[in-house]
């Protein structure tokens, strides 16, 4: 019996993505699109579309389809953006964000999540998507980015991340501990690039697992 990848697609955006408030024309039509499938581990591709966060390795996992529904909705990309991912894991995400915006440039610092999202990017086309194999707190960029998608939890949001949006840019990123971490879209107000410069709209509440980096320091005990 052969899957139908199509039934399950279309189901995961009637079914999971819809139901939580994701409206947004162009990011339905992406994820009704995109076969997520490909993006997918052989050995979880019939769970490519389940309401699940599958593993990739390493620890990594791919984010639930109705967060990254949410994602690409906060960032409102409008076609003409560059786009910074810091944390590439299957490509899936990065691919989205790239039918949706001009470029993106996606970060990963594991080589092998990185090689394998660069051949599916390569299979699906897009050719305006860019996997650069590198830590993001080590990494230096050379330019700003008018949005940028942080696809693991951060304790903090790391100031550098901050600076590395241009004027009236937005970030979606997922902050704090547990049980009160929650999804914000941050939007930089000028360009001075500091935490005084933005200002922050409360999504959701969700739990994600910590950007490598970016937890919270580890408690000391007596």
């Amino acid at each position: 019996m052969t899957f139908d990848y199509a039934k399950a697609r279309e189901t995961m955006v009637e079914q999971q993505i819809r139901p939580w408030d994701v409206l947004d024309a162009r990011v339905l039509d992406v994820l009704a699109r995109l076969p997520r499938e490909a993006f997918v581990d052989e050995r979880h591709r019939a769970l490519a579309y389940a309401d699940l966060a599958l593993p990739l390795g390493h620890g990594e996992t791919m984010l639930k389809p109705v967060l990254e529904g949410r994602a690409l909705q906060a960032l409102a990309l409008e076609g003409g953006e560059s786009v910074l991912e810091i944390g590439t894991g299957s490509g899936y995400l990065t691919a989205c964000l790239a039918s949706l915006a001009r470029e993106v440039v996606s970060l990963e610092r594991h080589p092998d999540l990185a090689d394998a999202a660069r051949g599916r990017l390569q299979a699906q086309g897009l050719a305006n998507a860019e996997v650069v194999t590198a830590d993001a707190f080590a990494w230096e960029p050379d330019r700003q980015f008018d949005a940028i998608c942080v696809t693991g939890a951060v304790d903090v949001v790391p100031s550098r991340f901050l600076q590395w949006l241009r004027p009236g840019g937005v970030m979606f990123v997922v902050r704090g501990r547990v049980p009160a971490m929650e999804a914000v879209l941050l939007r930089n107000g000028d360009g001075d690039g500091g935490v005084n410069a933005t200002t922050v709209e409360s999504l959701f509440e969700t739990e994600l697992p910590y950007l490598a980096g970016a937890e919270p320091p580890p408690e000391f005990k007596f």
